[in-house]
């Protein structure tokens, strides 16, 4: 079936991204100790670089760039720590990649840091509820804003997650959420939204937000969908965390068939291949290669 077109702009600091003819693909670098599916593997720095530049190369359009883990039941990180991890690898890759960085981080002062040093996404698993002084940095820099929904706290959240219709109460949360920051002094033009799978819902509930990209995208901005490797594959697919590669593929391909603007997922190549494979088949523009 066709990419439903949608093209809406981003305003991600002095650049606008258009978005909605494709899905683009985001890369993920945890430059963390303990994050659930590759904690340890690029806490370094060097190799948080050198990880960043080889996803790059394979076909990531935008680095998000983490220093600290929100898996279920995950300790909060000091601010010293959480800088002392990303900031050397967000100046490193702003002078080395053609891509933009996005700073995945609940913190104010990191995504003004990140930003002072080439970021300009702010990925922010709070929806920008958590740290007060969060919106105003938003606002000062006209970064692009990632702004997700999560029931609880990342210490809370898969406790007992509850929800009545949880898709209608996402929208619901992002329709809010947009007048609120807009009457703060955000643009809508930099918001998009993730509906935030594996963050305070069952396997039931990320199915069902997964079979419904189009409702998020009816609210009028992109949608990010990041669903790669978690939990909630084990329950579909039987499958430890280290081989749900091919479970996260086949999901990515669901989400772009109903038009997700932008994937977040760990391997960039695989992804890169697929989704241009895809598009060949659905788009009339390929059919006569």
């Amino acid at each position: 079936m066709p990419f439903p077109t949608r093209l809406r702009t981003w305003q991600i600091g002095g650049q606008t991204l258009t978005l909605g003819e494709r899905t683009r693909i985001m890369g993920i670098v945890n430059i963390t100790p303990d994050s659930f599916s590759d904690g340890g593997q690029w806490f370094d720095s060097s190799r948080a670089i050198d990880h960043a530049l080889q996803l790059a190369a394979d076909g990531a359009e935008i680095l998000d760039l983490g220093g600290e883990s929100t898996r279920p039941g995950a300790e909060p990180v000091l601010l010293s720590d959480e800088l002392r991890r990303v900031m050397p690898v967000v100046e490193a890759l702003a002078s080395q990649v053609g891509v933009p960085l996005s700073i995945d981080t609940m913190k104010a002062e990191v995504a003004r840091e990140a930003l002072s040093a080439g970021a300009s996404i702010i990925n922010d698993i709070s929806g920008l509820r958590f740290d007060p002084e969060m919106v105003s940095v938003c606002c000062e820099s006209r970064a692009g804003v990632v702004c997700m929904h999560m029931q609880g706290t990342p210490q809370t959240m898969q406790q007992a997650p509850t929800y009545t219709d949880v898709v209608r109460e996402i929208c619901d949360f992002f329709s809010h959420r947009e007048h609120e920051l807009v009457q703060q002094g955000l643009s809508s033009e930099q918001l998009v939204w993730d509906p935030g799978v594996g963050f305070g819902k069952t396997a039931a509930h990320n199915v069902a937000i997964l079979s419904a990209v189009d409702k998020f995208r009816e609210l009028g901005r992109p949608v990010l969908i990041g669903h790669s490797r978690k939990r909630f594959l084990q329950r579909v697919i039987g499958r430890a965390v280290d081989e749900r590669q091919y479970g996260t593929l086949g999901v990515s391909l669901g989400v772009a068939a109903q038009g997700a603007d932008i994937i977040r997922v760990h391997d960039v190549a695989a992804h890169r291949d697929a989704l241009v494979a895809f598009q060949a088949v659905t788009d009339s523009t390929w059919r006569d290669i």
